[in-house]
């Protein structure tokens, strides 16, 4: 038996890492997109919060996407419920969802990244 997912709670924008500086100059970081998706957001569980606890980490918010492969541990997500910046800190496909989904679990980061112009 296969579960469908509504996408319904808002859009999130998945952006890359990049070096924005000029070749020689000092590495200055800025985000690029990379593209959107519509995201169901998800309850951080109890499980969840203390396993990153213990961990050393935060989970700051949990959203549930259409799969995308392109989307890694090295992106930043920026949902429209906040326009906050997050470090994307695990991606998980769960099995017997269609159409197939994908979990981000989101960290909160301490400084922002230059967004593009």
């Amino acid at each position: 038996m296969t579960r469908q997912t509504a996408f319904c709670d808002g859009l999130v924008t998945i952006y890359r890492v990049e070096n924005s500086a000029a070749p020689g100059e000092k590495p200055k970081k800025r985000l690029a997109p990379k593209g959107s998706l519509r995201y169901q957001r998800r309850t951080v569980g109890i499980r969840r919060h203390y396993t990153a606890l213990n961990a050393g980490a935060r989970v700051d918010l949990l959203l549930r996407c259409p799969c995308r492969p392109e989307v890694s541990t090295q992106d930043v997500a920026v949902p429209t419920l906040d326009g906050r910046q997050y470090r994307i800190t695990l991606v998980q496909v769960p099995e017997d969802i269609h159409p197939p989904v994908m979990d981000l679990t989101l960290e909160r980061l301490e400084r922002d990244y230059d967004m593009p112009g």
